[in-house]
């Protein structure tokens, strides 16, 4: 049986084969996040208003296994954007999805595009 964690893999764009339309872009909070389902997974998408860029990544915080990154905040270390997830203030790359803590645990990040007014979430399945 596969973990919930497990089912997260990081999505490459050069292998995109399905662009999911989550929703028009003013249902995304500026400088915040928003969660949406695709299958059985939720990600977590970010309007970066501050940096004029969108990130998506698993909702699933890797350490307290609850769907919470998405109510995280955003923000930039050392001009990586990242989030904190809200229960212990682990920082995640939303480019990479590394911990940029150091810890093991990093989490899984999907291509983005903006195409007619709409958010599109890039899966290679």
């Amino acid at each position: 049986m596969i973990s919930e964690l497990e089912k997260y893999k990081t999505a490459d764009t050069s292998k995109v084969k399905h662009w999911f339309k989550a929703a028009p872009v003013d249902r995304f909070p500026e400088d915040g996040g928003a969660c949406i389902k695709y299958g059985d997974l939720q990600i977590a998408i970010f309007n970066f208003t501050r940096r004029n860029e969108w990130y998506a990544c698993q909702n699933l915080c890797p350490h307290k296994m609850q769907m919470i990154l998405s109510r995280g905040m955003i923000g930039s270390f050392e001009g990586e954007p990242k989030v904190a997830c809200p229960f212990h203030k682990k920082t995640f790359s939303l480019k990479s999805g590394k911990n940029l803590n150091g810890d093991t645990c990093d989490i899984a990040t999907y291509p983005i595009k903006i195409e007619d007014g709409h958010v599109f979430v890039g899966f290679e399945e």
